[in-house]
């Protein structure tokens, strides 16, 4: 995967709106669309950084959809975003859904 995609996987995992990444990365929302489209230009270097930023991710990551071995300690998106809606339930529905995602890593394990 390119840029674009990468750029499109981070936003739905985050579940930023393009604006709110633009306000949060201080670029204009029109350029970050730009980035998004079917002809999607790679964005300067300043640029590439203040998205890895807002996105809490690498450019690296952003560009090539790798992470360097440095960063093999990171979560993946899904687990991002999995970790960020628990940090909004109340403490009785983080347990539930701690016992969910053991019993689901029970049955992965057969």
């Amino acid at each position: 995967m390119g840029f674009r995609d990468n750029l499109k996987n981070e936003l739905i995992y985050s579940g930023l709106l393009v604006k709110d990444l633009a306000e949060q990365a201080g670029l204009k929302k029109h350029t970050i669309d730009n980035y998004l489209s079917v002809r999607g230009r790679m964005p300067a270097a300043d640029a590439a950084v203040k998205l890895a930023r807002a996105l809490d991710v690498s450019v690296e990551y952003l560009v090539t959809g790798e992470e360097t071995s440095h960063q093999k300690h990171c979560f993946s998106p899904e687990v991002r975003l999995m970790a960020r809606l628990a940090e909004t339930l109340t403490p009785k529905s983080r347990k539930i859904a701690l016992s969910l995602i053991e019993s689901l890593k029970k049955h992965d394990s057969y």
